[in-house]
C-alpha cells in the first residue's frame, strides 16, 4: 500500500475512533440519552435529554477532545525539540506555573474566570522564565533546558504546597480536582479548540524540518536547516498547547508521554503523519477517560487525570519492556 493511501486510512481510522469517543460521551453518565435522541439533539429537534446533551455534555467532550489533542501535539514536539522519547508537555515547568497561578486564584477566591487567567500568566510566566534562564549567554542544549525547566517546576511544586498548606478547608478539593486534572469546570470549548487548530496548522509547515532534526543537530544544519530558529518556534509552540490545555481542564498526566508513542508504533517517525495522527488520538483518549471519570462512581465524578496516569503507568511500562535494550 502506498505511503499516501496508508497515511489517509490511519487518519481516516483515528477520525472515526475521534466521532465515536464524543458520541459515546453524549449518550453515558448518570443520566443516559439514547444515540436516537443524541442526533435529534444535535439536529436541532426536540428530543429528551436534549439540554444534557447541547449545555453540558457536547462542551466538555468537545472541550476534552481539545486538550487531549493539545497535550498529544505538545509532547511529540517536545520529544523532537529535546531529542528525548520521555520528555513529555510538563517536563519544562509550563504546568507548576499554571498550577501556581490557578492556586493562588482558587485561595483568594477568585470566579473561574479568573482562576483560568491567572492558570495561563502562571503558564507564559513559566514558560519565559524557563526560555530565559536556559538561553543565557545564547547557548541552548537540549540538557541545559531540561535542567532548567526541571528546576523551574520543583519551584512551581514547593509554591503550590505551600498554599495548599495555607488554604482553608472548603477550597482544598478544588485545589487537588485543579492539580488532578478536571474537565467538570471547562466554561467553553472554543478557546482550546482554537488554540488546537492554530497549534496543529503552525507546526506542520515545519513538519520536513522536524523530520531532520529528529536526525541530529549537525545533520539538520548540514541539510540547510536553521535549527536555532525550528527550535524557538517548537518550544513556543508546545509551551502555548500546553498552556492553553492546563488553563482549560488542570494538569493531565501522561497523555502526552504515551500517545505520541503509540502513535508512533503505528504510523512510524514521519512528523507530517504523526501530529496529526497523535492530536486525534489523544483527543479521543481523554474524552474515554473523562467519560469513564463521571460514569464508574456516578453521580460522583473522578478527576481525569487519575484516569489517564491509571490508564498511562501500565502501557507506558509495556511500551519500554518492548524496546531493545
Amino acid at each position: 500500500m502506498p505511503s499516501s493511501r496508508r497515511a489517509l486510512l490511519i487518519l481516516s481510522v483515528l477520525s472515526l475512533l475521534a466521532l465515536a469517543s464524543i458520541g459515546l460521551a453524549l449518550m453515558v453518565g448518570s443520566y443516559r440519552v439514547a444515540p436516537a435522541d443524541v442526533l435529534a439533539a444535535l439536529l436541532g429537534g426536540e428530543a429528551g435529554g436534549a439540554e444534557v446533551v447541547l449545555q453540558l455534555r457536547l462542551p466538555r467532550a468537545l472541550a476534552g477532545f481539545a486538550c487531549g489533542g493539545l497535550l498529544a501535539l505538545a509532547g511529540a514536539l517536545m520529544q523532537v525539540l529535546l531529542r528525548n522519547p520521555l520528555a513529555d508537555p510538563y517536563v519544562l515547568g509550563i504546568s507548576g506555573g499554571a498550577g501556581v497561578g490557578a492556586m493562588f486564584a482558587i485561595l483568594i477566591g477568585l470566579p473561574v474566570l479568573g482562576i483560568d487567567g491567572l492558570a495561563f500568566a502562571g503558564a507564559l510566566a513559566a514558560m519565559f522564565i524557563v526560555f530565559g534562564l536556559a538561553h543565557g549567554d545564547g547557548s541552548w542544549t537540549q540538557t541545559r533546558l531540561l535542567l532548567t525547566g526541571v528546576i523551574v517546576a520543583a519551584g512551581c511544586g514547593a509554591l503550590v504546597a505551600l498554599m495548599l498548606s495555607v488554604a482553608e478547608e472548603h477550597k482544598l478539593r478544588g485545589m487537588l480536582f485543579w492539580l488532578m486534572g478536571d474537565l467538570g469546570q471547562s466554561s467553553s470549548p472554543w478557546p482550546p479548540l482554537l488554540a488546537l487548530l492554530v497549534a496543529l496548522a503552525a507546526s506542520m509547515p515545519f513538519a520536513r524540518e522536524l523530520n531532520l532534526l529528529a536526525r541530529g543537530l549537525m545533520q539538520a544544519r548540514a541539510l540547510g536547516v536553521a535549527v536555532d530558529r525550528l527550535r524557538y518556534a517548537v518550544y513556543l509552540l508546545a509551551s502555548l498547547a500546553t498552556a492553553a490545555s492546563v488553563t482549560t481542564a488542570g494538569s493531565i498526566g501522561f497523555v502526552g508521554l504515551v500517545v505520541p508513542h503509540l502513535v508512533r508504533l503505528a504510523t512510524g517517525n514521519d512528523q507530517r503523519l504523526l501530529l496529526p495522527a497523535s492530536v486525534l488520538a489523544g483527543g479521543s483518549l481523554l474524552v474515554l477517560a473523562d467519560t469513564a471519570a463521571r460514569t464508574i462512581i456516578a453521580p460522583q465524578q473522578l478527576p481525569v487525570g487519575v484516569l489517564t496516569a491509571l490508564i498511562g503507568v501500565p502501557v507506558f511500562l509495556f511500551l519500554l519492556s518492548r524496546q531493545p535494550r
